[in-house]
Parts: structure tokens; sequence; C-alpha cells
């Protein structure tokens, strides 16, 4: 029932926002005359590689950097990437992806080969399930580039910072996910793009009734500022990246 889901869903999503594909990968082109698309290599189901579609917000061979996670102040985001990255829109070209039955709709983000090689036993069960465009993780940290800004090492900041919650997020769908929160999660998706603060309240609602310890439900509220924690499955705080 969920491949017929994403299925259809990918089918339907691709033909509307066609429009908007055909747009904004005119302007990309302008820009630099490169290909408006990138595709990035991440780790889906069973640990097997995968290339990710995504409109690309960077300048051209970005990846070369070495630096795979990406703060607001990011110098490699170009002017028209900063728009797509905003509205999150690079995100709904993984309905390709979907298509391709690579990903879901929803499930837990998949992360690149340097972070899921530092995976305890515990996320390693991240990987029993095909990974999604959006879920939890998605909605509480949307504003990630801004999590971590000014950041003198941001894949070591976001596997510090955002990975301990992001992984907790993600087993926790795994084990209470069915179709009726998928359809959840996507409705919460489309309403944090407009008003954050009324999707978290309803992902803390739906967390709530399934008895999540506090310590998550407080993470997800986002009233605080985030800070180093250990991953599930260890007591220790990640050091090297």
């Amino acid at each position: 029932m969920k491949r017929l889901f994403d299925f259809v869903f990918s089918i339907l999503g691709l033909i509307i926002f066609s429009p908007i594909f055909l747009i904004l990968s005119f302007i990309i082109f302008l820009q630099d005359g490169g290909n408006p698309f990138y595709q990035g290599e991440r780790i889906g189901l069973n640990k097997k590689k995968f290339f990710i579609v995504k409109l690309r917000s960077m300048r051209i061979n970005a990846e070369k950097s070495g630096v795979d996670s990406t703060s607001n102040d990011d110098e490699r985001i170009t002017s028209i990437g900063s728009f797509i990255r905003k509205y999150k829109i690079d995100e709904i070209s993984q309905l390709w992806n979907v298509f391709r039955g690579e990903m879901s709709i929803v499930g837990p983000r998949p992360n690149v080969k340097k972070d899921v090689d530092l995976y305890t036993s515990e996320e390693n069960k991240i990987c029993n399930v095909k990974p999604g465009i959006t879920d939890f993780s998605s909605i509480v940290f949307s504003d990630e580039g801004e999590i971590l800004l000014g950041s003198s090492d941001p894949d070591l900041a976001y596997n510090q910072l955002i990975r301990p919650w992001k992984s907790r997020l993600a087993l926790i769908y795994i084990n209470y996910s069915n179709l009726i929160m998928d359809i959840k999660i996507i409705i919460i998706t489309i309403l944090a793009i407009f008003n954050k603060s009324q999707a978290l309240h309803y992902v803390v609602k739906i967390l709530e009734k399934r008895g999540i310890e506090k310590k998550i439900i407080d993470v997800v509220r986002r009233n605080e500022k985030l800070k180093p924690y250990p991953p599930p499955g260890s007591n220790t705080i990640i050091t090297k990246r």
C-alpha cells in the first residue's frame, strides 16, 4: 500500500510541479550555464547507495569542497539557491527518486556515507526502511542552515546538534509508521513552510499521544538552543567527523 501511495503521489507531484521545475531550471542555467539539477550520493535502504536528485542551489562542483552540511552563510549557495532552499523547492525534485522506488514520500531523511559510517548499532535500524522526502526531523529541523550558521565545522556541528535527534525521530517514525501518519506528516510539512510554530505544535501532539519521552519532545518544541548530545545507542558525543 505504501509503495502504491508513493508511486501515485510521485507521478501527480511531478506533473503538478513541472512548470516550477521548468522555470527554475531555466533560471539556474542562465545563472552559470551549468546543469540545473544536482545528484548527490546518499545511503538508502539496506545501506545501498543511490543518487538523490535536487534542483541545484549551489555553485557548480560545490561538493568538491568536501563539506556535506550546509549553513545559511555557506558561500557556495547561489542567489537563486537561497530562494530554492528557503521554500524547500530543491526537495520536491526528489519525487523522481520516489517514482524510481529509491525513496518514499515519507521516511527518514537519507544521509551521506560519512555520516552513516558513524551510525551506532541502534541507528543502523534506520537503514532497514526506505529514506523519504520528509519526516518528523524535516519539520523540526527545517531551519538546519540557521542552526549551523557561523559554525567553523558544519559537518561536526550537524553530528553533534542535529543527528542525535534526527535519528531518534527517525526511529520513532519507524516504530509507529502507517499510512494515516504519513498523510499527517505530509500536511504538517506543508504547514511548516508557512507556520513553523504551529507545525511543531502538531508534531508534539503526535509524539505525546504515543508516550514519547519528554527529553525528545522538549527538543521538538525548539524553544531552547540545541546543545551537543550523544546519538541514540551511545553515551558519547561525536567529537570527530
